[in-house]
């Protein structure tokens, strides 16, 4: 900052974030009444294909609300309410709990028992094969979703319990007007899609140290589209504040600080070497024994 000062105009909210994400919404209702009368093998089809783009894609729109980038931090609990709404097509409740954990992976990344991104034990000895790291790549969202309430449980708050009903409301109207089919294309969109999918390299891309001494890795390829350009992710953490729209404009302009590090063109070729390289496992990241007092959400 103190060389590109120019960099803090990047620090508003990004108003489009909440046209595409109602857009999204919409797309993913109307998915929802597509599939209701095929056969079942359509379903599957398009869940993969078309329903767990949306979803991943809808994951890291909430990523984005998470930091406050839809209304700005003025308006912080609208866009908690923002993202109770966007979370609606993922069909399980996840928006207010990303928010909460995911503060934390910022302020304290690598933490040991408090960045819940970092695997569990049982993960690193036991997924430490390559059939078994493929199958550990396949479950990424059961992990994600339990890894929480074993490393670092937090007392449940009232918008978690908001988020749950809004959530069970949604999908029992969903059932209602749709059927099982709806149902089941919404959740299994969601599984697949954060699970063996091109977009959940990220996931792997992000934080394993395929190059010792190197923690944070950006990936600057066309899936950016999908992601909000969550493959900027140096730039990311560096800029927390700056919407994943404007973080091009960071490296454009410091250029010179993150052009020379690591980083990656393809995040399915970042799945297929974290399965195939014997040297990298769920225990490939940097861990820190965190000291002084710790602030969490």
């Amino acid at each position: 900052l103190a060389k590109h000062p120019e960099i803090k105009a990047l620090m508003k909210p990004d108003y489009n974030l909440i046209w595409v994400v109602v857009l999204m919404v919409l797309a993913q209702l109307t998915a929802f009444y597509l599939v209701k009368d095929l056969d079942w093998k359509w379903v599957v089809f398009w869940a993969y294909v078309f329903g767990s783009c949306i979803s991943h894609s809808m994951t890291l729109a909430i990523h984005e609300i998470s930091h406050n980038s839809a209304f700005g931090n003025s308006k912080a609990m609208w866009n908690r309410w923002f993202g109770i709404f966007a979370n609606l097509p993922l069909g399980l409740p996840y928006s207010i709990s990303f928010k909460r954990y995911h503060m934390d992976h910022h302020r304290y990344l690598g933490g040991d028992g408090i960045d819940v991104d970092i695997p569990t034990n049982f993960e690193g000895w036991f997924f430490c094969t390559r059939f078994r790291k493929f199958i550990w790549i396949v479950l990424q969202p059961f992990f994600y979703a339990i890894r929480p309430l074993c490393i670092n449980p937090k007392p449940i708050t009232r918008l978690e319990i908001i988020n749950l009903l809004a959530q069970l409301t949604f999908d029992v109207v969903i059932y209602y007007l749709w059927g099982a089919k709806s149902i089941f294309y919404m959740l299994a969109g969601s599984v697949l899609g954060l699970g063996l999918h091109p977009i959940s390299g990220h996931f792997i891309a992000e934080h394993y140290m395929f190059l010792k001494g190197h923690e944070t890795y950006s990936y600057y390829g066309p899936l950016n589209l999908l992601t909000f350009n969550v493959g900027y992710h140096n730039e990311h953490h560096d800029f927390p504040n700056i919407p994943g729209k404007s973080l091009p404009l960071v490296k454009k302009i410091a250029a010179e600080y993150y052009d020379n590090l690591p980083q990656y063109n393809s995040w399915i070729k970042v799945l297929y070497d974290f399965v195939m390289d014997d040297t990298i496992s769920p225990y490939s990241r940097m861990k820190r024994q965190l000291k002084g007092e710790v602030k969490q959400d």
